[in-house]
């Protein structure tokens, strides 16, 4: 058999479930979905898998809970033909293109044409906020200060905040809140997170996910969006990079991610100290692809922003199809089993 594409890690209780019976999908009560802009893509076949067979016939609801890219996953993975609304997404993203000098306002206006492949018309979004089985849950920062959110003034308030991160993450809710949107009538997963609850409706779920995937600085924020507080609403990964939090979920919690560990917050990120761990995670069985596979890639690397500048439109669409086609490898793995449980510690 040839060396796995997939590596699952599985904290103290999911391990012990797991090992006993199996990877079940009634086990499962909760799917999270990190930020990472094109990072995504070697979760597409993972995605198409999970949505389309592996949870396919369960009688109880799943939630699924995502920030930035992760949210836009889910509000494709919550509609009536899963697999059918990844597809769009996964194509329009993977081939977006934008000028060399393209400027914020451009950049902005591109990317919302990705909104219209998840969403071509109203009824997906009907198909989302009535779906009995498939809940979507959703995060956006809002930014705290009551004035209009300038560039300049923006750049200020994300070197102030991310000092304040340095000294502590509870200090970056002095900059930002955590505005959680959900689909109406389930329960809550926030009971022990500070945060503000929002209903998504069909006049918000279209700004709340453009506002969860708006990147500080190189997107403008969802300005004061009809049906709810005004303000500026951004990239919920901000406050949540990669979702750790201690979520009120009676089943294990799949992770499909990028990397075998997790970042907390957007400005965490090159603090290399700051990671998840322990009894945090007991639950949680993170997949992700393994070394092995990421380096049989002709890059040898996780698709990311910086493709945008460091190659060409040809090089960088060429790539990203590379990875969205091999991506099914994972999915296959996990579908056979090829794969080693490891414990999450």
């Amino acid at each position: 058999m040839r060396p796995s594409s997939l590596r699952v890690q599985a904290g103290q209780q999911a391990f012990t479930r797991i090992s006993q019976h199996g990877l079940q999908p009634d086990d499962i009560s909760l799917m999270l979905g990190a930020s990472g802009g094109p990072k995504w893509f070697v979760l597409y076949g993972l995605d198409r898998y999970l949505a389309g067979e592996f949870f396919q016939g369960r009688t109880q609801p799943l939630q699924l809970l995502g920030s930035s890219a992760g949210a836009w996953r889910f509000g494709c993975l919550s509609q009536q033909d899963p697999v059918g609304a990844i597809d769009r997404f996964a194509k329009a993203y993977s081939t977006l293109c934008y000028p060399k000098d393209a400027g914020i306002d451009l950049i902005t206006s591109i990317s919302a044409t990705v909104m219209d492949a998840i969403y071509p018309t109203d009824a997906e979004v009907d198909q989302v906020l009535h779906n009995p089985l498939v809940k979507l849950n959703l995060i956006v920062a809002r930014q705290q200060q009551p004035h209009r959110p300038e560039p300049r003034q923006q750049l200020k308030q994300l070197l102030l905040a991310a000092g304040a991160n340095l000294l502590s993450p509870k200090l970056l809710h002095r900059f930002y809140q955590r505005v959680v949107f959900s689909t109406p009538d389930q329960p809550s997963l926030f009971a022990q997170v500070p945060h503000e609850l929002q209903t998504l409706t069909r006049q918000t779920l279209r700004p709340a996910l453009m506002a969860s995937g708006s990147i500080p600085l190189v997107m403008h924020p969802v300005l004061d969006p009809a049906g709810l507080p005004q303000g500026a609403y951004l990239d919920g990964g901000i406050l949540d990079y990669h979702i750790s939090l201690p979520l009120d979920t009676d089943g294990l919690i799949l992770y499909p991610h990028f990397y075998p560990y997790l970042v907390p917050g957007w400005f965490d990120k090159s603090l290399k100290w700051r990671r998840s761990r322990g009894p945090l995670l007991s639950k949680t069985v993170l997949l992700s692809p393994s070394t092995s596979w990421v380096q049989s890639l002709s890059l040898q690397k996780i698709p990311d922003r910086k493709d945008f500048s460091k190659l060409t439109d040809t090089q960088r669409l060429s790539y990203w199809a590379e990875v969205l086609e091999k991506s099914h490898q994972l999915a296959e793995d996990l579908k056979q089993g090829n794969y080693q449980l490891e414990l999450l510690r």
